[in-house]
């Protein structure tokens, strides 16, 4: 129906690299639909990083880490992203995805528990039906609902906790105090996805358990080479017993090969820039705040956002995507977001931001998406 309409977003054609400019359909647009919030993916190091380690390992690895793919960049990106987290130790997965999917099953078993926020990331929700342990979910960052559902769990029992650090969708942040405070109360464990923290939150971008200071409390730390460390693949830190046992137990790591050369390389350039320019992540911030103040200023409906996610909600699917095709004709592109990504009454257009964004493009398209909004009587 969407297609006949001529309104289907999806798989939609870049001809360019992604930068806050991208080419699509033979014309210039402003790019607010990408996760790379350093806006490091065209970093000529980073490109440089990736070309050397072309010609010195070549495309592939051609095997899985525990045969014959494991290469020196490999463990030394590990090594790095272990002391950048602050943990014990680290391994490195072909994407993040499977990080989820493969970690969480070893991490409980039968008579075990997991406990999920109920907008945690489909990564997430696939690993957790991978387990035999029994499933809880609670509503999303309501700690009463937690505390209600670790209740219902023998106390004997293993309690697994795992939330998002930032909510991809709705840009909001998990109550990780709250959340370390009923871990220690009813002796659970808890696993903390930073795939939309690490380079956004705490310091020089180490995610949103040390913004709350509290990477020491949460057990299992994972997150993403894809978003603002500008690759492909993904990592979980942790103490030293438990990546030992993920390194010869996880299914998605023992049995998929191993990250390209290319990809390591990227992402221990795009590690190294994090730590050595902070100002990229203040630029981030400051036009972010830019960001929000003005959307709320124009009557914009954006939720709890914490973030440089900023959601734009719509709450009608039809025209969730048709002011997705409207805003790009105006050269903006956004995300349209609509269940199962989210309920039905909470269909939104994702609008995302780079450090390398100019107030000049945020304020082009915030008074695009307002013209296309008012048009639609989205904002009256």
């Amino acid at each position: 129906m969407y297609m006949e309409k001529g309104v289907y977003p999806y798989f939609r054609e870049i001809d360019s690299h992604q930068d806050t400019e991208v080419m699509m359909d033979g014309k210039k647009v402003l790019m607010f639909g990408s996760n790379s919030y350093m806006g490091l993916t065209y970093d000529q190091r980073i490109i440089n990083a990736a070309i050397e380690a072309t010609r010195k390992y070549g495309t592939g690895c051609a095997g899985s880490r525990l045969l014959n793919g494991t290469l020196d960049i490999h463990v030394q990106l590990e090594k790095e992203l272990a002391e950048f987290i602050g943990k014990d130790e680290a391994l490195c997965f072909s994407t993040g995805f499977t990080v989820n999917e493969g970690v969480i099953p070893q991490l409980v078993g039968r008579g075990d528990y997991i406990i999920c926020d109920d907008r945690d990331h489909a990564s997430i929700v696939d690993g957790r039906r991978l387990t035999f342990a029994t499933q809880l979910k609670y509503k999303h960052n309501d700690m009463e609902a937690l505390e209600k559902e670790l209740q219902k769990c023998e106390p004997d029992a293993i309690k697994l906790i795992v939330v998002d650090s930032v909510f991809s969708m709705e840009g909001d942040l998990a109550n990780l105090p709250e959340i370390i405070r009923l871990k220690k109360k009813y002796n659970a464990t808890v696993y903390v996805d930073e795939a939309h923290g690490v380079g956004v939150f705490g310091r020089n971008g180490r995610g949103v358990c040390d913004h709350f200071g509290l990477t020491d409390e949460v057990d299992i730390i994972m997150g993403t080479f894809s978003k603002s460390l500008a690759s492909i693949g993904g990592f979980v830190a942790a103490d030293k017993d438990i990546i030992n046992w993920l390194r010869h137990n996880a299914r998605s790591y023992i049995f998929q090969a191993s990250s390209t050369p290319a990809a390591t390389a990227a992402a221990i350039e795009a590690l190294h820039i994090l730590k050595t320019e902070p100002e990229r992540q203040e630029r981030l911030w400051d036009i972010t705040n830019y960001a929000l103040k003005r959307f709320r200023e124009c009557g914009f409906e954006i939720g709890d956002t914490e973030s440089p996610i900023i959601p734009l909600y719509v709450r009608d699917t039809d025209k969730t995507f048709l002011v997705t095709k409207m805003a790009f004709d105006e050269g903006v592109f956004i995300n349209p977001v609509i269940p199962p990504a989210c309920a039905p009454q909470d269909t939104l257009v994702r609008f995302a931001l780079m450090a390398t964004h100019t107030k000049e493009q945020i304020d082009y398209a915030i008074d695009k998406l307002l013209k296309c909004f008012k048009e639609l009587e989205i904002i009256k």
